[in-house]
Protein backbone atom coordinates (compact mmCIF):
# COMPACT_ATOMS: atom_id res chain seq x y z
CA UNK A 1 0.00 0.00 0.00
CA UNK A 2 0.95 3.63 -0.51
CA UNK A 3 -0.34 6.49 1.61
CA UNK A 4 -0.44 10.14 0.58
CA UNK A 5 -1.39 13.23 2.56
CA UNK A 6 -3.02 16.56 1.59
CA UNK A 7 -1.89 20.19 1.53
CA UNK A 8 -4.80 22.47 2.53
CA UNK A 9 -4.35 25.27 0.02
CA UNK A 10 -8.15 25.39 -0.40
CA UNK A 11 -8.90 28.08 2.14
CA UNK A 12 -6.36 27.03 4.70
CA UNK A 13 -6.57 24.69 7.67
CA UNK A 14 -8.17 24.67 11.08
CA UNK A 15 -9.74 22.77 13.93
CA UNK A 16 -13.09 22.71 12.13
CA UNK A 17 -14.09 21.45 8.68
CA UNK A 18 -13.15 24.10 6.12
CA UNK A 19 -16.13 24.46 3.80
CA UNK A 20 -16.21 25.09 0.06
CA UNK A 21 -15.22 23.45 -3.19
CA UNK A 22 -16.90 22.50 -6.47
CA UNK A 23 -17.85 26.08 -7.21
CA UNK A 24 -18.78 26.94 -3.60
CA UNK A 25 -16.76 29.62 -1.81
CA UNK A 26 -14.70 28.34 1.08
CA UNK A 27 -15.32 29.27 4.67
CA UNK A 28 -12.90 30.82 7.12
CA UNK A 29 -10.02 28.78 8.51
CA UNK A 30 -7.84 29.44 11.51
CA UNK A 31 -4.57 28.65 9.75
CA UNK A 32 -3.93 30.40 6.42
CA UNK A 33 -2.22 28.43 3.66
CA UNK A 34 1.18 30.04 4.19
CA UNK A 35 4.45 28.59 2.99
CA UNK A 36 5.77 28.11 6.56
CA UNK A 37 2.64 26.24 7.68
CA UNK A 38 2.31 24.14 4.53
CA UNK A 39 6.01 23.42 4.87
CA UNK A 40 5.38 22.06 8.36
CA UNK A 41 2.74 19.72 6.98
CA UNK A 42 4.96 18.60 4.10
CA UNK A 43 7.94 17.89 6.34
CA UNK A 44 5.80 16.04 8.87
CA UNK A 45 4.14 13.92 6.17
CA UNK A 46 7.55 13.04 4.80
CA UNK A 47 8.96 12.07 8.19
CA UNK A 48 5.89 9.96 9.03
CA UNK A 49 6.14 7.82 5.89
CA UNK A 50 3.68 9.34 3.45
CA UNK A 51 4.69 9.02 -0.21
CA UNK A 52 3.23 12.26 -1.57
CA UNK A 53 0.92 15.18 -0.79
CA UNK A 54 -2.07 16.09 -2.95
CA UNK A 55 -2.40 19.79 -3.74
CA UNK A 56 -5.87 20.70 -5.07
CA UNK A 57 -6.82 22.99 -7.93
CA UNK A 58 -9.64 25.43 -8.59
CA UNK A 59 -10.78 28.97 -7.94
CA UNK A 60 -10.93 28.27 -4.20
CA UNK A 61 -7.27 27.20 -4.01
CA UNK A 62 -3.83 28.68 -4.21
CA UNK A 63 -2.23 27.65 -7.51
CA UNK A 64 -0.95 24.09 -7.13
CA UNK A 65 2.09 24.41 -9.42
CA UNK A 66 3.43 27.53 -7.75
CA UNK A 67 2.69 26.34 -4.23
CA UNK A 68 4.42 22.98 -4.60
CA UNK A 69 7.41 24.55 -6.38
CA UNK A 70 7.86 26.79 -3.34
CA UNK A 71 7.48 23.86 -0.93
CA UNK A 72 9.76 21.38 -2.71
CA UNK A 73 13.02 22.79 -1.23
CA UNK A 74 11.56 22.45 2.27
CA UNK A 75 11.44 18.66 2.06
CA UNK A 76 13.73 15.94 0.72
CA UNK A 77 11.74 12.88 -0.35
CA UNK A 78 8.04 13.79 -0.36
CA UNK A 79 6.43 13.79 -3.78
CA UNK A 80 3.79 16.33 -4.81
CA UNK A 81 0.55 15.14 -6.36
CA UNK A 82 -0.22 18.34 -8.29
CA UNK A 83 -3.82 18.75 -9.42
CA UNK A 84 -4.30 20.62 -12.68
CA UNK A 85 -6.94 21.17 -15.33
CA UNK A 86 -6.11 20.31 -18.94
CA UNK A 87 -7.45 22.89 -21.33
CA UNK A 88 -6.36 25.90 -19.30
CA UNK A 89 -2.87 25.65 -20.78
CA UNK A 90 -1.45 24.11 -23.92
CA UNK A 91 -0.41 20.43 -23.79
CA UNK A 92 3.12 21.30 -24.90
CA UNK A 93 3.55 23.87 -22.13
CA UNK A 94 2.04 21.49 -19.56
CA UNK A 95 4.39 18.71 -20.66
CA UNK A 96 7.33 21.09 -20.37
CA UNK A 97 6.25 22.34 -16.94
CA UNK A 98 5.91 18.78 -15.69
CA UNK A 99 9.30 17.81 -17.09
CA UNK A 100 10.96 20.81 -15.46
CA UNK A 101 9.33 20.11 -12.10
CA UNK A 102 10.23 16.42 -12.30
CA UNK A 103 13.85 17.00 -13.24
CA UNK A 104 14.58 19.85 -10.84
CA UNK A 105 13.01 17.99 -7.89
CA UNK A 106 14.72 14.72 -8.89
CA UNK A 107 11.54 12.79 -9.59
CA UNK A 108 9.09 14.14 -7.01
CA UNK A 109 6.12 14.98 -9.27
CA UNK A 110 2.82 13.13 -9.66
CA UNK A 111 -0.09 14.61 -11.61
CA UNK A 112 -3.76 14.61 -10.66
CA UNK A 113 -5.73 15.40 -13.81
CA UNK A 114 -9.00 17.21 -12.97
CA UNK A 115 -11.09 17.33 -16.12
CA UNK A 116 -14.66 18.25 -15.34
CA UNK A 117 -14.77 20.96 -12.77
CA UNK A 118 -17.95 23.00 -12.93
CA UNK A 119 -19.01 24.73 -16.13
CA UNK A 120 -19.60 28.10 -14.45
CA UNK A 121 -16.13 27.96 -12.90
CA UNK A 122 -14.52 26.82 -16.17
CA UNK A 123 -16.12 29.77 -17.97
CA UNK A 124 -14.48 32.12 -15.48
CA UNK A 125 -11.15 30.79 -16.79
CA UNK A 126 -12.25 31.27 -20.40
CA UNK A 127 -13.19 27.62 -21.04
CA UNK A 128 -16.66 27.31 -22.62
CA UNK A 129 -16.75 23.61 -23.47
CA UNK A 130 -19.47 21.50 -21.89
CA UNK A 131 -18.60 18.56 -19.63
CA UNK A 132 -18.43 15.92 -22.38
CA UNK A 133 -16.35 18.27 -24.50
CA UNK A 134 -13.90 18.74 -21.64
CA UNK A 135 -13.41 14.99 -21.38
CA UNK A 136 -12.88 14.72 -25.15
CA UNK A 137 -10.28 17.46 -24.96
CA UNK A 138 -8.65 15.81 -21.94
CA UNK A 139 -8.12 12.62 -23.93
CA UNK A 140 -6.47 14.59 -26.74
CA UNK A 141 -4.40 16.55 -24.21
CA UNK A 142 -3.04 13.46 -22.46
CA UNK A 143 -2.30 11.76 -25.78
CA UNK A 144 -0.11 14.69 -26.82
CA UNK A 145 1.57 15.03 -23.43
CA UNK A 146 2.47 11.33 -23.18
CA UNK A 147 3.94 11.34 -26.69
CA UNK A 148 6.00 14.43 -25.89
CA UNK A 149 7.37 12.78 -22.76
CA UNK A 150 8.78 9.95 -24.88
CA UNK A 151 10.81 12.44 -26.94
CA UNK A 152 8.58 12.16 -30.00
CA UNK A 153 8.04 15.12 -32.31
CA UNK A 154 4.27 15.54 -32.29
CA UNK A 155 2.03 16.96 -34.97
CA UNK A 156 -1.59 16.57 -33.97
CA UNK A 157 -4.89 17.93 -35.24
CA UNK A 158 -7.85 16.83 -33.12
CA UNK A 159 -11.36 18.07 -32.51
CA UNK A 160 -10.21 20.39 -29.71
CA UNK A 161 -6.40 20.62 -29.80
CA UNK A 162 -3.78 21.17 -32.44
CA UNK A 163 0.02 21.28 -32.27
CA UNK A 164 2.61 21.35 -35.04
CA UNK A 165 6.05 19.75 -34.70
CA UNK A 166 6.00 19.98 -30.91
CA UNK A 167 8.96 18.50 -29.11
CA UNK A 168 10.56 18.72 -25.68
CA UNK A 169 14.25 19.45 -25.32
CA UNK A 170 14.30 18.11 -21.75
CA UNK A 171 12.39 14.90 -21.00
CA UNK A 172 11.05 14.03 -17.54
CA UNK A 173 12.98 11.32 -15.74
CA UNK A 174 11.04 9.39 -14.65
CA UNK A 175 7.75 10.11 -16.42
CA UNK A 176 5.27 11.42 -13.80
CA UNK A 177 2.44 9.10 -12.81
CA UNK A 178 -1.02 10.29 -13.85
CA UNK A 179 -3.83 10.11 -11.29
CA UNK A 180 -7.36 10.52 -12.57
CA UNK A 181 -10.86 10.45 -11.07
CA UNK A 182 -14.39 10.66 -12.39
CA UNK A 183 -17.62 8.71 -12.19
CA UNK A 184 -19.32 9.56 -15.50
CA UNK A 185 -19.14 7.31 -18.59
CA UNK A 186 -16.93 9.89 -20.34
CA UNK A 187 -14.56 9.92 -17.37
CA UNK A 188 -14.30 6.16 -17.35
CA UNK A 189 -13.16 6.03 -20.97
CA UNK A 190 -10.44 8.64 -20.43
CA UNK A 191 -9.25 6.99 -17.23
CA UNK A 192 -9.05 3.55 -18.83
CA UNK A 193 -6.92 4.85 -21.70
CA UNK A 194 -4.63 7.36 -20.01
CA UNK A 195 -4.51 7.02 -16.20
CA UNK A 196 -1.90 5.18 -14.18
CA UNK A 197 -3.93 5.44 -10.95
CA UNK A 198 -7.72 5.75 -10.87
CA UNK A 199 -8.95 7.68 -7.82
CA UNK A 200 -12.39 7.51 -6.27
CA UNK A 201 -13.91 9.09 -3.18
CA UNK A 202 -14.69 7.23 0.03
CA UNK A 203 -17.98 5.49 -0.59
CA UNK A 204 -18.71 2.22 1.27
CA UNK A 205 -16.45 -0.67 0.17
CA UNK A 206 -19.17 -2.39 -1.89
CA UNK A 207 -19.71 0.78 -3.97
CA UNK A 208 -15.96 1.24 -4.38
CA UNK A 209 -15.67 -2.38 -5.52
CA UNK A 210 -18.22 -1.75 -8.30
CA UNK A 211 -16.34 1.31 -9.47
CA UNK A 212 -13.00 -0.51 -9.48
CA UNK A 213 -14.52 -3.34 -11.49
CA UNK A 214 -16.05 -0.87 -13.95
CA UNK A 215 -12.73 0.83 -14.69
CA UNK A 216 -10.83 -2.47 -14.69
CA UNK A 217 -13.10 -3.87 -17.41
CA UNK A 218 -12.75 -0.69 -19.50
CA UNK A 219 -8.96 -0.79 -19.13
CA UNK A 220 -8.78 -4.48 -20.07
CA UNK A 221 -10.52 -3.70 -23.36
CA UNK A 222 -7.69 -1.28 -24.09
CA UNK A 223 -5.01 -3.76 -23.00
CA UNK A 224 -4.09 -1.77 -19.90
CA UNK A 225 -3.81 -2.37 -16.16
CA UNK A 226 -4.34 0.42 -13.65
CA UNK A 227 -3.72 0.94 -9.96
CA UNK A 228 -6.64 2.13 -7.81
CA UNK A 229 -6.69 4.73 -5.07
CA UNK A 230 -9.13 6.16 -2.51
CA UNK A 231 -9.46 9.82 -1.49
CA UNK A 232 -10.89 10.04 2.03
CA UNK A 233 -10.48 11.89 5.34
CA UNK A 234 -9.44 10.26 8.61
CA UNK A 235 -10.25 10.67 12.29
CA UNK A 236 -7.98 8.21 14.08
CA UNK A 237 -7.41 8.10 17.83
CA UNK A 238 -6.14 5.69 20.48
CA UNK A 239 -9.69 4.57 21.22
CA UNK A 240 -12.92 4.42 19.24
CA UNK A 241 -14.63 6.64 21.83
CA UNK A 242 -12.04 9.38 21.38
CA UNK A 243 -12.37 9.25 17.58
CA UNK A 244 -16.17 9.50 17.58
CA UNK A 245 -16.00 12.30 20.15
CA UNK A 246 -13.82 14.19 17.69
CA UNK A 247 -16.33 13.55 14.88
CA UNK A 248 -19.07 14.89 17.16
CA UNK A 249 -16.97 17.97 17.93
CA UNK A 250 -16.49 18.67 14.22
CA UNK A 251 -20.21 18.24 13.65
CA UNK A 252 -21.05 20.69 16.44
CA UNK A 253 -18.91 23.26 14.66
CA UNK A 254 -21.00 23.02 11.48
CA UNK A 255 -23.99 25.38 11.55
CA UNK A 256 -27.34 24.62 9.95
CA UNK A 257 -26.96 27.84 7.95
CA UNK A 258 -23.64 26.70 6.48
CA UNK A 259 -25.08 23.30 5.62
CA UNK A 260 -27.98 24.91 3.77
CA UNK A 261 -25.73 27.36 1.92
CA UNK A 262 -23.14 24.81 0.84
CA UNK A 263 -25.63 22.09 -0.02
CA UNK A 264 -27.56 24.45 -2.28
CA UNK A 265 -24.33 25.28 -4.08
CA UNK A 266 -23.18 21.67 -4.37
CA UNK A 267 -26.53 20.56 -5.80
CA UNK A 268 -25.66 22.62 -8.90
CA UNK A 269 -22.58 20.47 -9.47
CA UNK A 270 -22.31 18.52 -12.72
CA UNK A 271 -20.03 15.95 -11.08
CA UNK A 272 -21.49 12.45 -10.74
CA UNK A 273 -19.08 11.78 -7.88
CA UNK A 274 -20.25 14.93 -6.08
CA UNK A 275 -23.88 13.81 -6.44
CA UNK A 276 -22.85 10.50 -4.86
CA UNK A 277 -21.28 12.34 -1.92
CA UNK A 278 -24.45 14.40 -1.41
CA UNK A 279 -26.56 11.25 -1.43
CA UNK A 280 -24.47 9.83 1.41
CA UNK A 281 -25.15 12.68 3.84
CA UNK A 282 -28.60 13.78 2.53
CA UNK A 283 -27.93 17.26 3.90
CA UNK A 284 -28.68 16.12 7.44
CA UNK A 285 -26.68 15.69 10.64
CA UNK A 286 -28.51 12.43 11.31
CA UNK A 287 -27.44 8.95 10.21
CA UNK A 288 -23.96 9.93 9.08
CA UNK A 289 -22.26 6.58 9.81
CA UNK A 290 -23.01 5.10 6.40
CA UNK A 291 -20.84 1.99 6.89
CA UNK A 292 -19.11 0.79 10.05
CA UNK A 293 -16.41 3.42 10.81
CA UNK A 294 -17.21 5.47 7.66
CA UNK A 295 -18.68 8.91 8.42
CA UNK A 296 -20.25 11.31 5.89
CA UNK A 297 -20.17 14.46 8.02
CA UNK A 298 -17.39 16.25 6.15
CA UNK A 299 -19.47 16.37 2.97
CA UNK A 300 -22.16 18.48 4.65
CA UNK A 301 -20.09 21.59 3.99
CA UNK A 302 -17.14 20.48 1.86
CA UNK A 303 -17.21 19.72 -1.84
CA UNK A 304 -15.25 16.79 -3.19
CA UNK A 305 -14.18 14.09 -0.74
CA UNK A 306 -16.90 14.11 1.89
CA UNK A 307 -16.34 11.05 4.05
CA UNK A 308 -13.93 10.11 6.82
CA UNK A 309 -12.71 6.81 8.26
CA UNK A 310 -13.38 7.15 12.00
CA UNK A 311 -12.23 4.91 14.84
CA UNK A 312 -9.35 3.58 16.85
CA UNK A 313 -6.11 3.06 14.98
CA UNK A 314 -6.91 -0.65 14.70
CA UNK A 315 -10.46 0.03 13.43
CA UNK A 316 -9.16 2.48 10.83
CA UNK A 317 -6.62 -0.12 9.72
CA UNK A 318 -9.41 -2.72 9.51
CA UNK A 319 -11.49 -0.55 7.14
CA UNK A 320 -8.40 0.20 5.06
CA UNK A 321 -7.96 -3.57 4.73
CA UNK A 322 -11.56 -3.82 3.51
CA UNK A 323 -10.80 -1.31 0.78
CA UNK A 324 -7.60 -3.14 -0.09
CA UNK A 325 -9.62 -6.34 -0.49
CA UNK A 326 -11.69 -4.72 -3.27
CA UNK A 327 -8.63 -3.47 -5.16
CA UNK A 328 -7.48 -0.23 -3.52
CA UNK A 329 -3.69 0.09 -3.24
CA UNK A 330 -3.22 3.82 -2.63
CA UNK A 331 -4.90 6.15 -0.15
CA UNK A 332 -4.95 9.95 -0.37
CA UNK A 333 -5.81 11.11 3.14
CA UNK A 334 -6.45 14.27 5.13
CA UNK A 335 -7.78 15.43 8.50
CA UNK A 336 -8.64 18.53 10.47
CA UNK A 337 -6.22 20.00 11.30
CA UNK A 338 -3.85 18.48 8.75
CA UNK A 339 -0.69 18.85 10.79
CA UNK A 340 -1.96 17.04 13.88
CA UNK A 341 -3.98 14.63 11.71
CA UNK A 342 -0.84 13.48 9.92
CA UNK A 343 0.65 12.47 13.26
CA UNK A 344 -2.51 10.73 14.47
CA UNK A 345 -2.53 8.56 11.35
CA UNK A 346 1.21 8.29 10.82
CA UNK A 347 2.05 7.32 14.40
CA UNK A 348 -1.18 5.42 15.04
CA UNK A 349 -2.39 3.59 11.94
CA UNK A 350 0.74 3.13 9.83
CA UNK A 351 2.55 1.08 12.50
CA UNK A 352 -0.52 -1.18 12.75
CA UNK A 353 -0.46 -1.76 8.99
CA UNK A 354 3.31 -2.28 9.07
CA UNK A 355 2.91 -4.92 11.80
CA UNK A 356 0.30 -6.66 9.65
CA UNK A 357 2.73 -6.74 6.73
CA UNK A 358 0.61 -4.41 4.61
CA UNK A 359 2.85 -1.32 4.51
CA UNK A 360 6.56 -0.57 4.37
CA UNK A 361 7.95 2.82 5.33
CA UNK A 362 9.39 4.44 2.16
CA UNK A 363 11.75 6.70 4.10
CA UNK A 364 15.44 5.76 4.10
CA UNK A 365 16.47 3.88 7.22
CA UNK A 366 18.97 6.62 8.10
CA UNK A 367 16.05 9.01 8.64
CA UNK A 368 14.27 6.71 11.08
CA UNK A 369 15.16 5.52 14.53
CA UNK A 370 14.78 1.79 15.09
CA UNK A 371 14.42 2.34 18.84
CA UNK A 372 11.70 4.60 20.34
CA UNK A 373 13.09 7.73 21.99
CA UNK A 374 11.94 6.69 25.46
CA UNK A 375 13.67 3.34 25.08
CA UNK A 376 16.88 5.07 24.04
CA UNK A 377 16.83 7.16 27.20
CA UNK A 378 16.14 4.08 29.34
CA UNK A 379 19.05 2.24 27.74
CA UNK A 380 21.43 5.12 28.41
Amino acid sequence: MKFHWFLPTNGGDGRQVVSGGHGVEHGNAGRPASVPYLGQIARSAEQLGFEAALTPTGAWCEDAWLTTAMLAPLSERLKFLVAFRPGLTSPTLAAQMAATFQNLTEGRLLLNVVTGGESHEQRAYGDFLDKDGRYERCGEFLSIVRRLWTGEEVTYAGKHLRVDRARLQQLPDPVPGIYFGGSSPAAGEVAAEHADVYLTWGEPPAAVAKKVQWIRELAEKKGRELTYGLRVHTISRDTSEEAWAEADRLLEGISDEDIKRVQEGLKRSESVGQKNMLALNEGSKDGLEIHPNLWAGVGLVRGGAGTAIVGSHEEVADLIEQYAAVGIDEFVLSAYPHLEGAYHFGEGVLPVLEKRGLWTNPAPVRNRSSVPFGAQRAAS
